[in-house]
């Protein structure tokens, strides 16, 4: 019996075997999950390419969660397709080069307005999009949001506009499950240690930060082990945690807790 059975998730973000989203959707499935994925634009095909490697190859809707109307169709796609929806990763965030690496001077606020709304609007806007179906399951046990974070409670060398991004996400998380609780919605973050997945090598100088961590982390760290931060989204995902929201739940090897 998997810790799963039953449930029905949404996995955003899988765009290769690599992937976090990957990993989670992987070990999801494993543990009795009925998964769909999403994709958008270009990485469309790549999504669906990675999707066969999965153990039972999923759906794929189309969502860019910059388009009201992508997100009105998924939610009535999947809505056709299940009564409910027990759980959704936000794994979905991009910055424009200007707004990494770069210092706080470099980007304008056209650049910074992409970062926010794709890394950090994007969590609410994917939550009402399927609200209907989070309700029922909701009704019905409870269902779970969980996010992909980074600790942005310090400055970090050369992310810059996405901390703010990731700062911004986590007081999201807050009031997401502030106002959901009620209709029995948990709202979480998991906020992984770096991996080396396609969206970290894109950060310009993230070896800096890999190099370092092992060293720092109590418990140690393996930037190729993206298995452990999928075991933490999978527990928030399951019946375990069933009181906890507004939650930042840290998979880092302990960085967190002795800068």
């Amino acid at each position: 019996m998997g810790l799963l059975d039953g449930k029905r998730l949404l996995i955003t973000g899988v765009l290769t075997d690599a992937s976090l989203a990957f990993a989670v959707a992987e070990l999801a499935q494993r543990e009795g999950a009925e998964i769909v994925l999403s994709g958008a634009g270009r990485a469309l095909s790549l999504t669906r390419r990675t999707a066969r490697k999965l153990p039972t190859e999923p759906d794929v809707l189309e969502i860019d969660v910059t388009s009201p109307e992508q997100l009105a169709l998924a939610g009535t796609a999947l809505a056709e397709r299940w009564d409910r929806l027990d759980g959704v990763l936000h794994a979905i965030g991009f910055a424009p080069p200007n707004c990494l690496g770069s210092g706080m001077f470099a980007a304008d606020w056209d650049e910074v307005s992409v970062a926010l709304n794709i890394s950090t609007y994007s969590l609410k806007a994917l939550i009402e999009a399927f609200k209907p179906l989070l309700l029922n399951a909701g009704r019905d046990g409870g269902a779970s949001v969980v996010g992909l974070d980074f600790d942005s409670t310090v400055a970090w060398p050369i992310y810059d506009w996405m901390g703010v991004a990731k700062a911004a996400l986590e007081s999201l998380t807050r009031y997401l499950a502030r106002d959901l609780g009620p209709d029995g919605i948990r709202v979480n973050l998991v906020a992984a240690g770096p991996i080396r997945t396609m969206a970290a090598k894109s950060i310009p100088g993230f070896s800096v930060l890999e190099e370092s961590w092992d060293d720092r982390a109590p418990l140690g760290w393996d930037v190729n082990d993206s298995g452990v931060v999928a075991r933490a989204c999978v527990a928030l995902f399951s019946d375990l945690l069933p009181m906890t929201t507004g939650e930042i739940l840290h998979v880092d090897g302990g960085v967190h807790a002795v800068r």
